[in-house]
């Protein structure tokens, strides 16, 4: 499973976040362009905090049962259900959304499994930072491939 610890995945997503249409419609899901990025910068803003997140009731009862599959080496299903706090519905900037997601993705790659948050994901639980690394790859994959990149 590829991490996005890993310097020539890090390099790969870039490249692939680059190569983002603004124009491009989504091959499935609702989000245009600038909400997939604005959805990934809150996604990002999880193993990057620096204070401990509220725990989702549903998180604690079933949030063990899928964790693994965000980080095994399946990719995920379209049109997954997303968390209310992870949906964006207003219009974004794609260019501005863009800068500041790859201003995220360099934090997390330079902070390395050392540097990110400890503290446990709101749905999901404690993660260690390899499974952090893998997980934060699977989400943004899964969202160029949305948007054919």
């Amino acid at each position: 499973m590829k991490s996005l610890f890993d310097q020539t995945t890090y390099t790969e997503v870039l490249n692939r976040l680059n190569k983002l249409d603004p124009k491009q419609k989504p091959l499935w899901g609702k989000m245009n362009a600038g909400q997939m990025l604005a959805h990934c910068k809150v996604a990002f803003s999880v193993p990057l905090s620096e204070k401990k997140l509220p725990r989702m009731f549903i998180g604690r009862l079933l949030g063990w049962m899928f964790k693994s599959k965000l980080y095994n080496d399946s990719p995920w299903k379209q049109n997954l259900p997303t968390a209310p706090n992870f949906i964006i519905k207003d219009e974004r900037n794609v260019e501005h959304e863009k800068t500041e997601l790859i201003a995220l993705i360099n934090q997390f790659y330079k902070a390395g499994p050392d540097g990110i948050s400890k503290f446990p994901h709101p749905m999901f639980g404690t993660f260690t930072p390899d499974q952090w690394g893998m997980s934060m790859y699977k989400h943004i994959d899964h969202h160029l491939r949305q948007f054919g990149v």
